[in-house]
């Protein structure tokens, strides 16, 4: 069986810290985020995978390259023009025609059992079957409708806002708080196994989104669109909030980082006075001494001047970007809220 990880994307949301480098390519804990994709899929046995790309495209070269070092054959497939979550498979329907095959965005962390999907898919001979989750905290992830049998009948909006407010939940989606007597609405976890009929359901060359314009139709054809429910670990990192949250929560101790609430990249210094607290740092950083960081985010190279006080925000170096698109300039620094 083989695999394709969805990389192309832009990473808008993640901005500034996708300026240089794809969603998938920034560092998570000190790895590129889409080696744990990579190596989620040969734990299951996954020995041939097809990575699409579009922005800052040598950023995932970079960090996988031919894949031997995962045990693994990886191939690239460019889109000079992003094609969408289906659109990319269709440029790749030649490779995928023989057999069943995963799909996995390349933005997530899981320990989504695969073999229970692949099972659940084969048994019931489904054309698609996509793992979802309850999405007990009610963020702003689509709610996916099933029947009885489990058969996905359709793709709504968001959970309700007043439920959203009520609902909160750490990085992984386990609740604090919130109403325990309404029903947790379910969501799509960017997980899927397909069949290659799928595919009399890909529009041919052109951008198609798998949701909107592959799943309804193939639904309203009376095919077999399940939805396999996982209470596995997730972690999507679309956002600067998930990503800052989701890095914290699974941090490990590093050598170069004594305190459990900071996650450091190589040859970062932290001055003697200065504080740190619930922080990500890329390599190469410098906090001066007095600086004050909490809840930050901060870019690779980047220089914290001394006595400044950051909360909450992503600092990244003001040279990296191109266009500035929110957040103000400190210095040498572009400083975005995380919101």
């Amino acid at each position: 069986m083989r695999a394709f990880i969805l990389a192309a994307g832009l990473g808008t949301r993640l901005w500034p810290l996708t300026e240089d480098r794809t969603k998938a390519a920034i560092p998570f804990l000190n790895r590129p985020l889409i080696a744990y994709s990579v190596e989620y899929l040969a734990q299951h046995g996954i020995r041939e995978i097809i990575v699409n790309l579009h922005h800052q495209p040598d950023s995932i070269r970079r960090a996988l390259g031919d894949g031997s070092k995962f045990g693994v054959k990886i191939s690239y497939s460019f889109e000079p023009e992003i094609l969408g979550t289906s659109g990319a498979l269709d440029a790749n329907r030649e490779s995928l025609l023989d057999d069943d095959f995963l799909v996995i965005n390349g933005k997530i962390i899981t320990n989504i059992d695969l073999v229970q999907a692949i099972q659940d898919h084969r048994k019931q001979e489904a054309i698609a079957t996509l793992v979802l989750r309850e999405n007990r905290a009610r963020e702003r992830f689509s709610i996916v409708e099933v029947d009885e049998r489990g058969w996905i009948t359709s793709f709504a909006g968001f959970p309700d806002i007043a439920q959203s407010q009520a609902a909160t939940a750490d990085a992984s989606g386990n609740p604090v708080a919130g109403p325990a007597t309404i029903e947790a609405p379910l969501m799509f976890t960017g997980v899927q196994v397909l069949s290659p009929r799928i595919f009399q359901y890909i529009p041919r060359g052109c951008f198609s989104h798998s949701t909107i314009d592959v799943y309804p139709q193939a639904i309203a054809a009376g095919e077999a669109v399940i939805g396999h429910l996982s209470t596995g670990d997730w972690y999507e990192m679309s956002t600067l909030g998930r990503y800052l949250e989701a890095s914290l929560r699974l941090m490990v101790h590093s050598a170069s980082s004594p305190d459990s609430s900071v996650v450091a990249g190589a040859n970062c210094i932290i001055k003697a006075s200065a504080t740190v607290e619930r922080a990500v740092l890329w390599d190469n950083v410098t906090i001066e001494a007095g600086a004050h960081v909490r809840d930050c985010v901060l870019g690779e190279g980047v220089r914290i001047p001394a006595n400044a006080i950051i909360e909450r925000a992503v600092v990244v170096k003001r040279e990296l970007v191109r266009q500035i698109e929110r957040g103000d300039v400190v210095g040498e620094n572009l400083i975005v809220p995380i919101e």
